[in-house]
């Protein structure tokens, strides 16, 4: 064949033919592997790639549908002559009733709470009746309208992850189980009834091992337990958008516990349990814009919530704490509790809980990792107290520190000295500065601070 013969695109495209060609040797399952990766409407788009490519869509174990940013017509999905635009109801049946794959792995689907409820019920029962192990619903408001979910996912003996997550009304039945339930979100939803609701869906999870809870306080809720024997991973997120909101209860009951996280607005949260277990959490207190309103007492509680969530967390290995900006955490303490288990604390400082982090110092002999994370710009409101006459108050195990926005400032720099002066096996130092002007001025204060530990390598960056 002669070089006047080849097609004009193969002269203009070769490196794009020779990479479809690479495409067509890979054999169906590693090619659905691949458009698992894409949501339904970009692995559909493929099917006008080749006559392979055409129907290799309907074999992928996922379907990630977003109707409320939909904009198909059935010309994509099915066999028309011309491009007919129809509903994103009969889009979505369309692609159920073609995708054949025998068993689907992911079902996700985001809609406004004012679809059909008769479609809706529909799809998720297709997807149960696949087999379906991930399931997430994510349903968006609309004229204040929520949507509830069928009875059949929680008689779904497939199912191993489950995500509910806004307009959704949840209501379980008084008695179901979801056998093989292992992870399970509850995103900012609704509660038909009262908390019930909540306590008799986890009754029915029986070998639940990760939850995620979190709720903005429009339902008016105020008491929940969590009594599941076999929880290894817990978070709960409390944003509420009243400032009385923040009275609430939470009672956990989880004596497996791994991982712990709390974000928001900290109500009572009372751990019935001691958690044994614990190897890792993470505390990200944000209290409401408008504590600053609260009278004495209400702050005093406040502080003292604080104190009383950490003593539950002694037995942690790692350790991630950001106990909050108000002044009311002067109250409450952490003793007699001890940390002895703690190797790494990550601590996000301000001028409210300088005294926090001293006193974690106190009751964490097994230290070996501290990083300070600094977030405040003022000068005048620092708290850094004179640390007591006691050759135990600092870890002998600490090995490494990292002052995260280090301006330099007289007490930043008493508590840098008094960290070289008392860890004796410290070998590394890292503070990071904001400005190279500011690097060099602190890099000349260090170089004359005493230091206990001959090896210790001081980096300012």
């Amino acid at each position: 064949m002669g070089i006047k013969s080849i097609s004009k695109r193969q002269k203009l495209y070769p490196k794009i033919d020779a990479m479809i060609d690479r495409f067509s040797d890979l054999s169906n399952s590693l090619l659905c592997h691949i458009l698992s990766f894409l949501t339904t409407k970009e692995a559909v788009a493929t099917s006008i790639l080749s006559r392979r490519w055409k129907t290799l869509w309907t074999l992928v174990p996922k379907l990630d549908l977003d109707i409320v940013n939909m904009n198909l017509s059935l010309d994509k999905i099915g066999k028309c002559n011309e491009p007919i635009n129809i509903s994103y109801t009969d889009v979505v049946s369309r692609v159920l009733a073609l995708h054949i794959a025998p068993f689907i792995r992911s079902f996700r689907l985001r809609c406004n709470s004012d679809c059909p409820p008769f479609h809706f019920d529909t799809w998720i029962r297709t997807a149960i009746a696949r087999n379906v192990e991930e399931l997430k619903l994510l349903i968006f408001y609309s004229y204040g309208i929520h949507m509830g979910l069928p009875c059949s996912i929680f008689y779904c003996q497939t199912l191993v992850a489950l995500e509910l997550s806004g307009g959704i009304d949840l209501d379980p039945p008084s008695s179901f189980q979801l056998p093989n339930l292992k992870i399970l979100r509850l995103l900012e939803i609704y509660y038909c009834k009262d908390s019930s609701c909540f306590s008799r869906l986890l009754s029915g999870c029986p070998v639940l091992e990760d939850l995620s809870f979190e709720r903005d306080g429009y339902d008016c809720l105020y008491h929940f337990e969590i009594s599941v024997p076999t929880l290894k991973c817990l978070h709960i997120a409390f944003r509420p958008y009243r400032l009385d909101l923040n009275d609430y209860t939470i009672e956990i009951k989880t004596p497996a516990l791994e991982y712990f996280k709390f974000e928001g607005d900290l109500g009572h949260i009372v751990l019935l349990e001691k958690l044994d277990n614990l190897f890792e959490a993470d505390v990200h207190i944000c209290s409401f814009d408008g504590s600053d309103s609260l009278e004495e007492h209400q702050k005093r509680c406040y502080g003292d919530r604080v104190f009383k969530l950490l003593r539950a967390l002694t037995t942690a290995k790692f350790l991630l704490l950001f106990p909050g900006v108000t002044e009311c955490f002067g109250f409450g303490s952490i003793y007699p509790s001890k940390f002895l288990n703690l190797v790494h604390l990550d601590f996000k400082l301000n001028p409210s809980n300088w005294h926090v982090l001293q006193a974690l110092l106190l009751v964490a002999p097994n230290l070996e990792v501290l990083v300070v994370d600094k977030d405040y710009k003022s000068k005048d409101k620092l708290c850094w107290m004179e640390p007591p006459d006691d050759p135990g108050y600092l870890s002998s195990n600490l090995a490494s520190f990292n002052f995260r926005g280090f301006k330099g400032l007289k007490l930043e720099v008493e508590f840098v000295k008094y960290i070289l002066k008392e860890a004796r096996t410290l070998k590394t130092m890292t503070i990071n500065v904001s400005s190279g002007e500011l690097k060099e001025s602190v890099v000349e204060k260090l170089s004359k601070l005493p230091r206990l530990s001959r090896t210790c390598l001081v980096t300012v960056e």
